[in-house]
C-alpha cells in the first residue's frame, strides 16, 4: 500500500541494463513532435522487436547494437538494400536498474528464476531474511514488492534486524578513525568460536553491539575452560567406555542434579532460539557449561570419581560423558570448530554436525535440586565470608552450626563431604551461641559461625579496609562531581559519560562490600 515510484535508474559500469528501447517517432519529427521518441519494454529483445514490428507496420526492427551485422547478412542472403523498406532502428537505453531494483529480485534470481526446477522451486519462499535496520526500506521492502509482483508470494515469513558492529565505545567502525575492528585478525589471534560467541552473546534485539578485544578474549578463555573439562574427564577415564547413547539414571544426588541442570538449560536454549534471542542462549550456554558443569559439577566429581566406590565411580563418568556431550551439542551452533575437535576425540558414529538435536523433557529432580542448590549456596557464603575476612586460601577453618532445620540438615550430612572441600571446612561442631571473635554465616534454614580470633589480625585488617574504603570515597566523590557538573554533561561525548557512569557504579558497589566487612571486623570486637 501507498508504493511510490522510485527513480530505477543508475549510470554505472555494472549492474541489469535496463529493458527499454527507444524507436524513431512512428508520425516523424516535427514542431509538434519534437524529438518525441517511441519506448518499447520487455524481457526479451524478440519480445520487443515483435511489439515494434506491431507498432510500426514494418517487415522487421533492427537492434542498433547489431544493425551492422543485421545489414552484413541480408546484403549476404542476396537482397537488394534498396529494396529494404521502412526497417526501424532501435537502440537500448545505456543506463543500467537502480542497485536496490537489481537486488530486490535476490529471492528468486538466486533460484534461476524465471527457469525454475524442482530443486530451486523447493527453496522459495524463503525462511528467515537477516539484515541490518539501515536496509529495511531500501532492499526488504523491495524484495518484499518484487516478489509479489513478479511471483505473487510473499519472499520470507520473518525479517531479523541484526545491530551494526561498533567498537567498544560505541562509535561506528571507520579506516578514517582507525577504530576498525578486522575479523579475520579476531581469528588469526582468538580464534573464530571465540569471535562467534561474542557476537551472538551481545545480539540483543534492539541493542548496541559494541566490539571489544577484551570481552572477545573473556570468551577465548570460555572455550578453553571447556578443553580443560574434557582434559579432566579424559584423566579420570570418562572416555573409556562406550559412549552414551540413553540418558543416565543415577544415583547419587550432584549427577542427578546436573542432569536436571541440562534439561533446564535445554529449555532455556530452546525458547532462545525460537524466539531470535541469541544473547539469551548464549548466556544461558555460559552460564551452564562454565558456571555448573566445569566449576561446580567437576569439583563435585572429584570424591566420587577419585574415590574407592567403583559403583559411584561408574556412575558419575556415565553422567559426565553424557553432561559434557550435551554442552557439544548445544554450543555447537555458536561454537562449531572447538566442539567439533573435542567430539572428534573419541569414537563416534557420526560427525557432531550431524548429530540430532536434543528432545529430552524436564529431567530435573526436585529434591536433589534442593540438596544442590543448598550446598552451592553454603559454600559460595564461606567462601565470601573467607575472602572479606582475609582468611588465606589454603586454610581449613573450623566452622560453627548454630542451628538448622531438617532440611538443611540433610543437605549437609549427604554432601558433608563435597562442602568440606570446597568451604576449606576442617570441622562442623554445633554451637548455641557464636564466641566472640567469630562472623556468622547464613544459609536458607541454617546459621553457621567462623571463629576468627585465632586466625586473622583484626586490628590490622580493620586498618586494611578502612584505608581502601577512604581511598574508594575519594574516587567516588571525583566521579559524582564529574558526572554532576552540567558542562561535562554537555561536552563530553556520551561514551565518556557512560564509562565515568559505569566506573561509579562499580566502586559505589565495592565500597559496599567493604562497608560491610568492616561491620563484620566490628562484631568480632
Amino acid at each position: 500500500e501507498n508504493i511510490e515510484p522510485w527513480c530505477i535508474s543508475r549510470q554505472l559500469w555494472w549492474g541489469h541494463q535496463i529493458p527499454v528501447w527507444y524507436g524513431p517517432p512512428k508520425d516523424g519529427f516535427g514542431p509538434d513532435r519534437p524529438n518525441k521518441e517511441e519506448r518499447f519494454c520487455g524481457a526479451s529483445w524478440e519480445e520487443v522487436r515483435q511489439q515494434a514490428i506491431r507498432f510500426y507496420g514494418a517487415d522487421d526492427v533492427i537492434d542498433e547494437a547489431n544493425a551492422q551485422s543485421a545489414m552484413r547478412d541480408y546484403i549476404a542472403s542476396g537482397k537488394d538494400p534498396s529494396q529494404m523498406g521502412f526497417v526501424p532502428i532501435l537502440r537500448r537505453d545505456p543506463d543500467v536498474l537502480d542497485t536496490w531494483f537489481s537486488s530486490g529480485l535476490w529471492p528468486i534470481g538466486t533460484l534461476g528464476w524465471p527457469n525454475w526446477t524442482e530443486e530451486t522451486k523447493k527453496y522459495f519462499p524463503t525462511d528467515v531474511l537477516i539484515t541490518g535496520s539501515d536496509i529495511l526500506f531500501f532492499w526488504v521492502a523491495r524484495m518484499m514488492m518484487m516478489q509479489l509482483a513478479v511471483v505473487e508470494q510473499e519472499p520470507f515469513h520473518t525479517v531479523y534486524l541484526h545491530q551494526l558492529v561498533r567498537d567498544e565505545k560505541g562509535v561506528k567502525m571507520s579506516k578514517v578513525l582507525g577504530n576498525v575492528i578486522d575479523p579475520l585478525d579476531i581469528v588469526d589471534e582468538l580464534g573464530a568460536d571465540a569471535l562467534r560467541f561474542t557476537m551472538a552473546q551481545m545480539a540483543a534485539i534492539g541493542g548496541v553491539l559494541k566490539l571489544s578485544i577484551d570481552r572477545i578474549k573473556g570468551y577465548r578463555n570460555f572455550g578453553t575452560k571447556l578443553w580443560n573439562a574434557h582434559r579432566f574427564a579424559e584423566m579420570n577415564g570418562v572416555f573409556d567406555g562406550p559412549r552414551p547413547t540413553e540418558i543416565p539414571q543415577p544415583t547419587q544426588t550432584v549427577n542427578k542434579w546436573i542432569i536436571g541442570e541440562t534439561s533446564r538449560t535445554l529449555a532455556e536454549v530452546n525458547q532462545a532460539l525460537e524466539t531470535y534471542r541469541f544473547n539469551d542462549a548464549a548466556n544461558a550456554l555460559y552460564a551452564f557449561v562454565w558456571g555448573k558443569v566445569c566449576d561446580w559439577y567437576v569439583e563435585f566429581s572429584k570424591p566420587l570419581l577419585q574415590g574407592d566406590d567403583t559403583t559411584h565411580k561408574a556412575e558419575t563418568q556415565q553422567t559426565m560423558a553424557w553432561v559434557l556431550d550435551q554442552c557439544l551439542i548445544l554450543l555447537h551452533p555458536i561454537m562449531p570448530f572447538i566442539t567439533e575437535e573435542l567430539w572428534g576425540q573419541t569414537t563416534r558414529p557420526k560427525k557432531l554436525i550431524h548429530t540430532d538435536w536434543p528432545t529430552y523433557g524436564d529431567l530435573t529432580d526436585p529434591k536433589a535440586d534442593q540438596e544442590m542448590t543448598w550446598a552451592i549456596a553454603m559454600i559460595d557464603n564461606i567462601r565470601s565470608a573467607r575472602a572479606q575476612m582475609n582468611v588465606p586460601a589454603g586454610l581449613y577453618v573450623p566452622v560453627l552450626q548454630l542451628d538448622a532445620d531438617s532440611a538443611a540438615q540433610n543437605a549437609w550430612t549427604r554432601n558433608e563431604t563435597l562442602i568440606k572441600r570446597l568451604a576449606r571446612i576442617d570441622s562442623l561442631t554445633p554451637a548455641t551461641q557464636a564466641p566472640k571473635g567469630a562472623i556468622t554465616v547464613a544459609t536458607p534454614g541454617a546459621t553457621f559461625a567462623i571463629p576468627l580470633a585465632d586466625i586473622i589480625d583484626v586490628a590490622a585488617e580493620k586498618v586494611r579496609l578502612t584505608k581502601g574504603l577512604e581511598k574508594l570515597s575519594k574516587e567516588i566523590n571525583g566521579l559524582k562531581g564529574r558526572l554532576q557538573n552540567p558542562n561535562f554533561a554537555i561536552s563530553a561525548p556520551p561514551e565518556v559519560v557512560a564509562e565515568a557512569q559505569a566506573n561509579l557504579t562499580a566502586r559505589m558497589e565495592e565500597a559496599a562490600q567493604l562497608t560491610g566487612a568492616i561491620a563484620r571486623l566490628a562484631e568480632l570486637g
